[in-house]
């Protein structure tokens, strides 16, 4: 963006390096002054390898990054520069600034600017700094509201991400299509995109998204490390081999790109190579958040050190009490897809005065890897009619009636997750609605029908945007089909 966006730092900067460091980084500026930014950037990622408190060479990498326009993986290592090694290396503040730019995160760019030209007003990149800040000026005469606008796409990339993890995948994939059309080449919201879409069970979409971000960002590691869950989900075997061979050889510098690898080797069962990952992490002081120390105790557990394991579970713990019953020496165990049943929400709703909430309790009980014990937990001689029922099927399989209600909840289940209030309501109206029928000896056919037409009651009544015809293809089946038990289910809540 500036005059010398590009520039490397000074050579009158000297600073001492171990002489292999030393060694792989002066090739790795010959390469750079070459403009041979393939070899420049082998070279410079053995130096940091080598030597990865030295703020020098990190930054001289993440310039070559930027060189060939990974624009993304270069402001990591900038800001592992500010936060990790050197904070007052005010040009990478510069580097960062012509960085956002590129992306079209003009706020940032704008920020970033101006703290290069406060912190070093005299710098060698002072007059581009201003030439930057003109330019990002110049075409608009109202610069806070136009960096507003950028803020709140930055903000809807955040929401999304927030879906995703709650278990509303439609919604994510509706804002990440959104800041893709924005920004075509923000690679994260592509790699969230495709994990939406593997969500929804949309697994061919999912696959070719990621092969377009591969196409597009050869090498993109995320990516990868998808590519390795989804066919690890899948059991496609051969193509585990394949990519694993591939994952095995990548020696990632960034902290984030080491704890992907490490965490994704764990969730596939790799142990050995996940814990290789992680206890180095961990050796290096990174404080993490609660999935890396549940991953690194699952990879300790399993490869032998479980004095360890247990020692890092207490963390676990720390963060997050509703990991209990999850240890990796738990023989009930049961990750899945990140979303870890909720026993405890059970155990309260089952005291409720509410019978919706007592059959989601029964609900999350099913879900629960503790279901054997939480239902032994239950007091039988509490529970109404359609409960008991439900009781007793989720014991021995009998009572078809029960049989159908639970079906239509993992219907609805494939596309919300009850992790919050908000989904929960989903689940209450559903219980509600079955409490009634249950009492007028209503059969429950067509259960995809039944769960199509509470989903779009339960959007209507949030006032949410969605027309019969969204919600028929979400469940397979036509508009009419959802038409017609929507008018039935209204009937039943009159």
């Amino acid at each position: 963006m500036g005059k010398n966006a590009k520039a490397t730092i000074q050579s009158g900067k000297v600073l001492s390096f171990l002489p292999t460091g030393e060694y792989y980084f002066k090739k790795g500026i010959k390469a750079y002054h070459r403009r041979d930014y393939t070899k420049a950037k082998k070279y410079l990622q053995r130096a940091f390898q080598l030597e990865p408190g030295e703020p020098m060479i990190a930054c001289q990498l993440a310039i070559i990054l930027t060189e060939i326009g990974d624009y993304e993986e270069s402001n990591q290592l900038l800001h592992i520069i500010l936060e990790e090694l050197d904070e007052e290396m005010a040009e990478c503040h510069y580097l960062l600034a012509n960085n956002y730019a590129h992306l079209g995160f003009f706020k940032d760019a704008y920020q970033h600017a101006n703290l290069y030209i406060d912190l070093d007003p005299d710098g060698d990149f002072a007059d581009d700094t201003e030439d930057l800040l003109e330019l990002l000026t110049m075409e608009s005469d109202d610069l806070e509201e136009e960096l507003y606008e950028q803020d709140d796409l930055i903000v809807k990339q955040e929401q999304a991400r927030g879906f995703l993890e709650s278990g509303y995948f439609q919604k994510a994939i509706e804002l990440l299509e959104h800041v893709i059309e924005e920004y075509p080449e923000y690679w994260s919201a592509y790699n969230n995109l495709a994990l939406a879409h593997f969500y929804l069970g949309e697994v061919e979409k999912a696959e070719e998204i990621l092969k377009d971000v591969l196409v597009r960002n050869p090498g993109n590691l995320h990516a990868l490390c998808n590519q390795l869950v989804f066919a690890h989900y899948q059991r496609e075997s051969d193509k585990v081999k394949k990519i694993l061979s591939g994952l095995q050889k990548i020696q990632p510098m960034l902290t984030e790109h080491q704890f992907k690898l490490g965490a994704t080797f764990a969730l596939v069962g790799k142990y050995e190579l996940a814990y290789g990952w992680l206890k180095k992490l961990y050796k290096h002081g990174f404080d993490g958040d609660g999935p890396f120390y549940y991953w690194l105790s699952y990879a300790a557990y399993y490869t032998g050190h479980e004095s360890f394991a247990r020692n890092i579970w207490k963390k676990v713990l720390e963060l997050n009490r509703e990991k209990e019953g999850y240890e990796p020496w738990n023989d009930e165990k049961s990750p899945v897809h990140g979303y870890e049943k909720r026993s405890s929400s059970a155990i309260l709703k089952l005291e409720s005065e509410y019978p919706e909430e007592r059959l989601f309790a029964l609900f999350l009980i099913s879900l629960s890897p503790k279901k054997g014990a939480l239902l032994e937990s239950v007091k039988a001689e509490k529970l109404t009619a359609p409960e008991q029922r439900y009781f007793d099927y989720l014991q021995d399989g009998k009572h078809s009636s029960a049989a159908d209600a639970h079906e239509i909840a993992n219907h609805l289940y494939r596309y919300y997750k009850p992790i919050g209030t908000t989904e929960a309501g989903l689940y209450l109206l559903w219980f509600s609605i079955f409490n009634e029928l249950a009492g007028q000896g209503v059969i429950l056919k067509n259960q995809k029908a039944w769960a199509a037409a509470t989903d779009y009651i339960w959007n209507k009544l949030r006032s949410e945007k969605v027309s019969q015809q969204e919600v028929a293809d979400r469940y397979g089946l036509s508009s009419a089909t959802v038409g017609k038990y929507v008018k039935l289910v209204n009937q039943y809540i009159e």
